[in-house]
């Protein structure tokens, strides 16, 4: 994680919430990015972006990884 990122870049009490609560909770404490679901076996980039959180869930949208700015 780059500290040149603006606002919370982690949000480590989200792992076992539902993944439309996290996403509400990551956009609502740092307006500066935008969370997105990625389900088991979706595509996603490695680039790293101050203004975006993978939400990596499991089957049934349980947050499964600690969302964070950047790559994950």
């Amino acid at each position: 994680m780059a500290s040149f990122c603006e606002g919370k870049q982690s949000w480590p009490e989200l792992v076992g919430m539902d993944a439309k609560i996290a996403v509400a909770t990551i956009e609502k404490e740092n307006p500066l990015v935008n969370a997105i679901i990625a389900k088991p076996y979706d595509f996603i980039t490695f680039d790293f972006r101050c203004d975006q959180v993978w939400v990596r869930v499991d089957c049934e949208g349980i947050v499964r990884v600690v969302p964070t700015v950047g790559y994950d």
